[in-house]
């Protein structure tokens, strides 16, 4: 799948959006990939999650031995990447702010797991749930996203396979351009801003 057919299955789905978005990280931005719009639809959830689990090289793939994601963003597009593996899903909450396993899920000490999120924009999340797989005993051996917006800058300390880079300039809230200032903001997110 090239970077023209991923971004047409968002176009198709309505969930690239044009306008003044809030992300979860605090910084603004005129443009916004609603993973959970896209993913409405399991069939193009699959089509998408096979073309990303195709990027990961044969040796690395072979050893995963499940896919945990975070709540809630990356519950979906986890659960369509454990499928496409052939492995288990499980994902991480904050119940208190921080994030671990509820709901019965467990990792078997020095499980080789991927990490999959459908937006990486700071990586700060990312290194959040790469922690948490840690302390529940798992070995965090990749990740992965539907989009990278790091514009490749997010340093997650394990192979990092994005299925799209979309590289669209961020702000902090104080440093808007003019034409954005103009818009008002919204928050499409699952997460309150920083």
């Amino acid at each position: 799948m090239t970077e023209d057919d991923v971004l047409a299955e968002f176009r198709a789905a309505e969930a690239l959006l044009e306008g003044h978005f809030i992300l979860s990280s605090g910084l603004r931005s005129s443009r916004y990939l609603q993973c959970a719009r896209v993913l409405m639809d399991p069939r193009r959830g699959a089509r998408l999650a096979e073309a990303l689990v195709a990027r990961i090289p044969d040796d690395l793939r072979a050893s995963i031995s499940a896919v945990v994601s975070p709540a809630m963003g990356g519950v979906i597009c986890g659960h369509e990447m454990a499928r496409a593996l052939g492995v288990e899903a499980m994902f991480l909450e904050r119940p208190d702010g921080v994030f671990e396993l509820r709901r019965g899920f467990r990792l078997a000490p020095g499980q080789r797991v991927l990490m999959m999120e459908d937006v990486v924009t700071t990586g700060l999340s990312s290194k959040e749930a790469i922690a948490a797989i840690g302390r529940a005993g798992g070995v965090t051996v990749a990740a992965a996203a539907l989009v990278d917006r790091s514009s490749g800058a997010a340093d997650l300390g394990v192979p990092f396979f994005p299925l799209i880079r979309l590289d669209v300039p961020t702000y902090a809230a104080d440093a808007l351009p003019p034409e954005l200032a103009a818009i008002p903001a919204i928050k499409p997110g699952s997460r309150a801003a920083a």
